[in-house]
This record gives C-alpha cells, structure tokens and sequence, in this order.
C-alpha cells in the first residue's frame, strides 16, 4: 500500500467537530487509521535502531508496568514530525477553549514550532514522542506523561500492528477521578493505525456549580498473546 495523500492533508479532512464532542462528551476521541501499514512496518523496524532513540525505559525496573519503550530523539522520522505537527494546531483550539471553561488564564499558540519554544525558554529540550513494546503478560500502569512546568493538555496513541494477528488484549484504559465521587474507568480498543486523543492530566466536566477538572490517567491492559507495539505522541517537551 502507497501513500495516496500527505499526512498533513489527511488530518486535516477529519471531521473535527465530531472528534472535538467526542472529547467533550466523553473524554476522548479515535482518529481514523493515519499511517499507512507500510509506515507502521517501518516504525516497528526503527525500534531496533539505538541511534533513533534519545532513552531506553524497562518498566519493570522502574515499577510502570511490564514492557519497554524508547524516546524518539530530533530530528523525529518524517511520519513523526507530521503527525506532531499536523495534529497540534486542531487540538490547540480545543485546548484554548477547554481552558476557558477552567477560568484558565493558560492559552496555546496555534503552531507546534511557537509552543516548542515555550517549553524550551523553560528548559523543556528533549523530545518525546516514544514508541513502546509490550510481549505477553505486558501491561502499562496508570499514569500522567508530566515532564515539566510546561504540559499540553492532550496527547495521542497509535497502535503500530494488528490486533487479534500479533497480539490479543492490551486495550487502552482511561481513569477519570472526579472529586467526592467514585472513579469513571473506560476501555477503547485500537486497530492498527487508529489514534486514540486524550488529555494529558485533566479535563472540564459540567457540574451543578459549574465546571470541574476531572484527573485522568491512563494505562494499557495486560497483553494476553504477542506483541504490542504502539507510538505515543506527547506535544511537549522533556527537561
């Protein structure tokens, strides 16, 4: 299979205002396959290149899950860098507008170079999209992808291979805490070169007396045969 159109043309021909209520409504959103199987053949390959990667995590040690993955360094690999790119400007209209429902005075640039800036000038440099690897019995704690004074309110998961062919479970898990209630869990399933969007920390929920910031985080769930191999996109740098 061939690319037919760029990334860049493609993302943009979503129909936003769906993805934007679904992300309102629920918490999320699934993008339509993006990457092109060969694109997610040659990612997976990538993983095996150390001198693409800034840092290599074992989550074992570190106690985040069973599993692996790895920091892309700059330059980021074409398909990368247009995804991050791409997907920035229309995720930073709904971010602006999920701030002022937060009395936020927090805003974001429309370009992903403008907002990079502002996390350099913090000392947020290192890249960190990350792609990572899961065999069976794998799993992802939940948590938040936080690395700095300067975070964006949403990021965005593909998984690279083929469920039910190279691996079963390992659905993706969103924990949404609300404050005085029980937590909201949610389960989405991927197919290959689908993109899951969700918020990086919080998001706005509408309460009696107005709204709220729900904490959330995410995880994957326990992989129960193959591999898994997904790529992360976070709009922030790393310090």
């Amino acid at each position: 299979m061939f690319r037919t159109i760029a990334i860049g043309e493609q993302i943009n021909q979503f129909d936003w205002h769906t993805l934007e209520h679904n992300l309102d409504e629920q918490g999320y959103a699934i993008l339509p396959p993006v990457l092109i199987q060969q694109e997610c053949h040659n990612l997976i390959e990538l993983y095996r290149d150390e001198s693409k990667f800034r840092s290599h995590i074992d989550m074992a040690r570190h106690r985040f899950g069973i599993g692996e993955y790895k920091y892309l360094a700059y330059p980021l690999p074409e398909p990368v860098q247009k995804l991050r790119e791409s997907l920035y400007p229309h995720l930073a209209g709904i971010a602006n507008r999920w701030m002022q429902k937060l009395a936020s005075d927090v805003s974001y640039p429309e370009e992903l170079s403008s907002f990079l800036q502002r996390c350099h000038t913090h000392n947020q440099t290192r890249p960190t999209p990350l792609i990572l690897w899961y065999e069976t019995c794998g799993y992802n704690c939940l948590h938040q992808d936080i690395y700095g004074e300067i975070a964006f309110p949403f990021q965005v998961v593909f998984v690279l291979n083929q469920r039910h062919i190279d691996y079963t479970g390992g659905e993706s898990l969103l924990i949404e805490q609300r404050p005085r209630a029980q937590s909201l869990g949610r389960v989405i399933t991927l197919e290959q070169a689908e993109g899951l969007i969700f918020p990086t920390h919080h998001r706005p929920v509408a309460g009696t007396r107005g709204w709220y910031r729900a904490n959330i985080r995410h995880g994957v769930s326990p992989i129960l045969s193959g591999q898994r191999f997904s790529l992360g996109i976070i709009f922030h740098d790393a310090k």
